[in-house]
């Protein structure tokens, strides 16, 4: 299921030509990440490596809070606004979000109309959802007492023997838990999952 699942359809009010949120990015890469502007505008922005110059990217770095792009006073040397208006993105909102004991990570969020800029109220209900969005409050991933204690001693670096040892289980038993927390947790390997489950707090 989406991180976004229960807040989906409240951000396609908002934001009807497409929005991209990433959760709680570290030193580089996002803990999750949704993606629904147009495919068209997303090869084009990745062909033209426009990430770079980006002004909405550089607002979020240096800002905390939400913004229509109308409003960014930085360089725009690419006229990425401009091109993104081509693409039926003609007016944009900017949302960023970090937290005390955060450890530099922060969560954003740029969103999309072509009708009319977006209002105050809305800006704020951006703000809001991403919040609670980058807080975890809406992304329970359910791991069992097991499973958690599973992952620990496998981020603890222990062998599969040692743990099912320690637990008094079966070897497939561990693997079975480690192997649904891999899958609760949303993560493509087993240090990544540890590595997100002691982001959210859960080791």
């Amino acid at each position: 299921m989406s991180f976004l699942q229960s807040v989906k359809d409240q951000i396609d009010l908002i934001a009807p030509s497409g929005f991209y949120v990433a959760l709680r990015v570290g030193f580089s890469f996002p803990e999750a990440e949704e993606n629904h502007l147009p495919d068209p505008w997303v090869e084009y922005y990745t062909a033209e490596g426009f990430v770079v110059d980006d002004p909405s990217l550089r607002w979020v770095y240096r800002n905390a809070g939400a913004i229509r792009t109308s409003a960014i006073d930085l360089p725009d040397p690419r006229h990425v606004r401009a091109h993104a208006r081509v693409f039926g993105l003609g007016f944009g909102a900017v949302v960023s979000v970090t937290a005390k004991g955060d450890a530099g990570r922060r969560s954003y969020g740029l969103f999309f109309r072509d009708d009319r800029d977006f209002t105050e109220t809305e800006l704020e209900a951006l703000l809001r959802i991403l919040t609670g969005l980058h807080s975890g409050r809406d992304e329970d991933p359910g791991l069992t007492h097991a499973e958690v204690e599973a992952l620990r001693m496998q981020a603890q670096g222990l062998r599969l023997k040692q743990i099912a040892g320690l637990l008094n289980i079966s070897e497939s038993a561990v693997k079975a838990r480690l192997n649904n927390a891999k899958r609760k947790l949303g993560a493509k390997t087993l240090s990544q999952a540890a590595s997100l489950a002691a982001q959210r707090r859960l080791l």
